[in-house]
């Protein structure tokens, strides 16, 4: 099975393919928790399901992740800056680590196979490198670039993505034995990433082929960008690609390529809409379409903006994107009242069950035996303080911050990764965004006019919320395996560190000033987002031009009627109605994004209907993969070269 996350301003969706449903109808359970006790439910899961005979957390697993999540967190922090989107690599983790085991042990680099616990503590590592730590990258901190126009201090930026990180990892702790062992949530990712392990090592033919055919899609999508973005002396012109292929044509007597209208000569953005399928990809073409071709020409011919391109052109659009985007996102957060309310009831049995306590459990050997392999409560308050505190102290020297709101911040992230974590458990759905603007919103009233502190506290949340579920999420795969939680806990906690001395100096080297986001190259429409919304915040309507006002109005009730529609409809009205996300995010990234995504969800809406939909996520995840770690070895050595 497989599954890609998708994070967006706003909300993270994440979409099942037809691929996964398959799989979520194989013969692949957990415990059934219905009329047993908490004791019985994990007494049960400790003598069927737990294999201690299976090696896991080995040197060569955790080496081994690490080092594939350093290279996946490259690729986020690419594709994030152009896109705004971090993608949640569960499964793509699982069939790169797969698969790279089988080539080291092909080649003799390793004496044995991994075992199928090795590779989900490979994909634990991977994840949290790859993943958690470069979510505030793209938008809190690129944000706060765009605001001030110069970088914060580099070791600044790493204490402040790796405490982050922890804090979400750590506050997971009390939440794991409540949501995944007691409740039995189904963390539907979780479970397409456990599936996919068992399928790859139950088939091997067929894990050997998605395997081969994921490796022949980066090699193409890496091939791609080194003929399109390379500028090597050496290299001969003629062999050089193109960047954009502009179209022949004039609107409002300028060239289609001044309102974005052209064809990027890449596949990233091709690959991600054959992932996410057709109705976001359609509702970005339409919204790109009304954006560029109908209401942008409208007001340029009115003098209401003075040029054209992405830059002048989104300094307007985003306003009414993000009004539908925050609205829709918070709107959708509100409908999950239920889910709220379960998070916030059940904030103290976590603690009294199972996060700290374990006086009430018995004393079987087998419970004491389950306590010896769950992570303990004492590292979860050894955590909360150590990287509370680093936290605050950060943003009280570094962001100059008062403490008071520094510590606000932190008490925040635990009721939002709360929420957050139930959210994903219970619906797939990670509202990365919504618990950024919850907080967003919450500073605008306690610290109207400090912007740095309205991102930076929003950032916390964001980036705590998203670690959270990312290792509950991994905690579910490892659950089904039957690993040992307080291993793959270590993994997890080390994959941290592998991202963060990876993206870090990488941000740096793709963004060396603040002019090179927000442009053609790294348009990075969440920092878009997060920008707008401080500078609203901190100016207030006042500042706005009358007609942007218009577009704000217009966005928030567009958002809030497709929010509602989308849960208060039909199923079938429901299936027609656009993504607000999708019709949003169209309002903030270039219109040759939107057209490649379409021609991605269109290209696999063909392939879905034969018999090889089965290598669309593989094939999907090599080009995203390969074409933009290509991207940003080729950006990182002219970056290197320049200086």
């Amino acid at each position: 099975m497989h599954k890609v996350l998708f994070s967006r301003p706003g909300v993270r969706p994440q979409f099942l393919n037809a691929f996964v449903v398959e799989i979520l109808l194989d013969d692949f359970t957990g415990i059934d928790p219905r009329g047993k006790s908490p004791s019985e439910i994990e007494l049960e899961w400790f003598t069927n399901i737990y294999r201690p005979d299976l090696p896991q957390l080995t040197t060569r697993a955790v080496l081994m992740g690490c080092l594939l999540g350093a290279v996946m967190s490259l690729s986020n922090l690419y594709v994030g800056l152009k896109t705004g989107w971090g993608l949640g690599i569960a499964i793509t983790s699982c069939i790169l680590s797969f698969t790279l085991g089988a080539v080291l042990r092909r080649i003799g680099l390793l004496s044995s196979n991994l075992s199928i616990l090795e590779n989900n503590c490979m994909q634990s590592a991977a994840s949290s490198a790859g993943y958690s730590t470069g979510s505030t990258m793209v938008s809190a901190v690129s944000a706060l670039l765009l605001i001030q126009g110069h970088h914060m201090p580099f070791w600044t930026l790493m204490a402040w993505t790796v405490m982050v990180a922890v804090l979400g990892v750590f506050l997971a702790i009390p939440m794991k034995r409540q949501m995944i062992n007691i409740e039995q949530l189904p963390f539907p990712s979780g479970i397409a990433a456990a599936q996919t392990l068992r399928s790859l090592y139950a088939k091997g033919e067929a894990a050997s082929r998605k395997a081969n055919c994921l490796g022949i899609a980066a090699a193409f999508g890496g091939s791609a960008a080194f003929l399109r973005e390379n500028t090597l002396s050496w290299w001969p012109g003629f062999l050089k690609l193109p960047e954009m292929i502009e179209f022949p044509g004039k609107l409002a007597g300028q060239s289609l390529a001044s309102w974005t209208v052209s064809f990027e000569f890449s596949g990233i953005m091709v690959a991600a809409g054959a992932i996410i399928g057709m109705k976001v990809a359609w509702s970005m073409l339409a919204g790109g379409i009304l954006n560029y071709l109908l209401i942008t020409p409208y007001i340029y011919e009115r003098g209401i903006i003075q040029g054209l391109g992405y830059k002048n052109i989104v300094a307007w659009s985003l306003w009414g994107g993000t009004a539908l985007m925050v609205t829709s996102g918070l709107l959708t957060f509100a409908f999950q009242w239920k889910t709220v309310w379960r998070a916030i009831a059940r904030t103290g049995q976590i603690f009294h069950w199972k996060g700290l306590k374990s006086a009430d459990r018995g004393s079987t050997s087998d419970l004491r035996k389950m306590d010896a392999i769950e992570v303990p409560g004492s590292w979860f308050v050894a955590g909360l303080i150590v990287s509370g505190i680093g936290i605050v102290a950060i943003q009280v020297f570094d962001f100059s911050i008062s403490w008071w709101m520094g510590a606000l911040s932190v008490i925040m992230t635990f009721f939002l990764s709360l929420v957050a974590c139930r959210a994903t458990g219970e619906t797939d759905i990670t509202p990365i965004g919504a618990m950024g603007k919850i907080t967003q919103l919450s500073y605008g009233i306690i610290a109207p006019s400090n912007i740095t502190a309205n991102l930076m506290t929003a950032g916390v949340t964001a980036g705590a919320a998203a670690s959270s579920a990312d290792l509950l999420t991994d905690l579910k795969s490892g659950y089904l395996l039957g690993a040992n939680p307080r291993k793959q806990f270590i993994a997890q906690f080390w994959g941290i560190f592998a991202g963060a001395a990876a993206i870090v100096p990488s941000f740096y080297l793709l963004a060396p000033t603040a002019d090179v986001l927000g442009g053609d190259k790294f348009p990075a429409p969440s920092a878009q987002v997060w920008k707008g919304v401080a500078e609203l915040l901190a100016n207030g309507l006042s500042s706005m031009h009358g007609s942007a006002k218009i577009a704000l109005a217009v966005g928030i009730a567009a958002g809030a009627l497709l929010s509602a529609l989308d849960h208060l409809a039909p199923a079938r009205i429901r299936s027609f109605l656009p993504s607000a996300m999708g019709l949003g995010l169209a309002f903030v990234i270039p219109f040759w994004n939107t057209l490649s995504i379409f021609l991605g969800a269109l290209i696999a809406s063909f392939v879905r209907k034969t018999r090889t939909e089965g290598y669309i996520i593989p094939a999907a995840s090599g080009i995203i993969a390969g074409e933009s770690l290509i991207g940003v070895l080729v950006a990182l050595s002219s970056a290197v070269g320049n200086g």
